[in-house]
């Protein structure tokens, strides 16, 4: 199974794109869809509340292992800018841009903003990745579009397959109460095999919590690999218990005060202390304030766009992390470039 971010500006085709792609599914400021080829399973998030929420943004490419960024033939724009800083700073790895309405431009055009592309990816994550012109009006370039997608899929595939020993975690993005089954969650299994039975624990809140039973697509399953999207029927939990971003494993980090090591977007405002900051990990995202700074060792007020330095901060309420996860420090109200920072704890 293949998790892949459909994103891009409000304008941007993104969500016509996935309607091609696959079958609508669960609906909110995120949306999903589902496409199955064979014995391959591909599930498609819509980042449908961005741009007017970050938080979409940020939830829908970490719950997925591909993007495909979404650049309208009619040229960039800050949105598909912000996209590509979000990508950068989280580290994806695997992607393809998606010129949309190719059918509205022509090969000149699309040329030129193919090397456009290039030329603002030059040093991030994104450098390497491809450009396909599609069309969901005339279908051009759609089966180019699946087959590069289908083989990223098949590079995505190898590399679940390799934390299927890991300890089991889910992240959940949605939860609900169903009659006859009680809590259902949806989410994805980021590493290890979740079985029918298992007893984990939800985090942050720490509640014993049992594995009653498994689906992926609507099919019942013993097991759920790495990589999985999966709806867990739950037992010893409430669905009013949920809130979307917690983690379903035997064993989390939970905190309120952090010490990162960050590394600031060169396009961002300076970092200060006293800041108040928004804090994404994972699916989870709370409002925190800038405690400290610390540039090679010696105490700083202010970290410059484009610096690397030690953080301390204090989050309003607990957050529950890996000690691999990737945080990013935003700024919401930022009046162009939201994205600060990418983070890890020291």
């Amino acid at each position: 199974m293949a998790n892949v971010a459909i994103i891009g500006s409000e304008k941007s085709g993104r969500t016509s794109l996935a309607g091609k792609l696959g079958k609508k599914g669960t609906e909110s400021d995120i949306t999903l869809y589902n496409l199955v080829k064979g014995d391959r399973i591909y599930s498609f998030v819509d980042a449908n509340g961005y741009p007017a929420s970050l938080k979409s943004l940020i939830q829908t490419i970490n719950l997925s292992d591909i993007a495909l960024v979404c650049v309208p033939s009619s040229g960039l724009n800050a949105q598909v800018g912000e996209c590509i800083i979000a990508l950068d700073l989280l580290g994806n790895k695997r992607g393809l841009f998606v010129i949309t309405m190719s059918d509205k431009s022509n090969p000149a055009a699309i040329s030129e903003l193919s090397e456009k592309i290039k030329a603002i990816t030059k040093g991030t994550n994104l450098e390497k990745w491809e450009s396909i012109a599609v069309s969901t009006t005339t279908f051009e370039g759609l089966e180019t579009l699946k087959e590069k997608l289908f083989a990223l899929g098949e590079e995505v595939r190898a590399a679940n397959a390799l934390k299927n020993d890991l300890p089991q975690r889910v992240m959940v993005d949605h939860f609900f109460n169903v009659t006859g089954m009680g809590c259902v969650v949806l989410g994805v299994v980021t590493q290890g095999t979740v079985k029918v039975h298992d007893s984990l624990t939800t985090f942050p809140i720490n509640i014993p919590t049992e594995v009653r039973s498994i689906q992926s697509n609507d099919v019942d399953m013993k097991t759920a690999p790495a990589g999985t999207r999966v709806g867990l029927a739950l037992k010893g939990i409430q669905s009013k218990d949920f809130d979307r971003g917690y983690i379903i494993s035997q064993k989390e980090d939970v905190a309120t005060k952090f010490n990162l090591k960050c590394r600031l977007s060169k396009f961002t405002s300076p970092l200060g202390v006293g800041d108040a900051v928004h804090l994404f990990a994972g699916l989870q995202d709370m409002p925190a304030t800038i405690d400290s700074i610390t540039i090679d060792g010696k105490a700083a007020t202010q970290a410059p766009p484009g610096s690397e330095c030690q953080v301390a901060l204090t989050a309003q309420k607990n957050i529950t992390y890996g000690r691999n996860d990737t945080f990013l420090i935003a700024q919401l109200n930022a009046q162009k470039q939201r994205l600060v920072a990418s983070a890890s704890v020291v």
